[in-house]
């Protein structure tokens, strides 16, 4: 069964692909729909990052994941350069692991 989603899926993608090719380059110009393509990076990424720090199997996780990401946001809140955001998360979460909260 997994197999049908994966081909499926796939199929789906490449479709999508090959229709960009057949839209017109006067639409894709107009500036409400470059806006719109510039979102979808961000809107994916926040997507991803929510279930994977909140995500836990069916449930909702409550733990250092949340804290980390929180004390990372601040970093780059503050224009911390991304290795100091990394190092901030990461450093966070292990702390809290380390006196049991999470």
């Amino acid at each position: 069964m997994i197999w049908v989603a994966v081909l499926v899926g796939s199929a789906v993608c490449y479709a999508l692909k090959a229709l960009g090719f057949v839209v017109p380059q006067r639409f894709l110009e107009q500036p409400r729909v470059a806006a719109l393509v510039g979102m979808f990076p961000v809107a994916l990424l926040a997507a991803l990052l929510a279930v994977v720090t909140l995500g836990d199997g069916q449930s909702l996780a409550l733990d250092a994941r949340v804290a980390a990401v929180f004390a990372a946001g601040v970093a780059l809140t503050l224009r911390a350069p991304f290795l100091v955001v990394v190092l901030v998360g990461a450093g966070t979460a292990a702390l809290l692991r380390a006196i049991g909260l999470g």
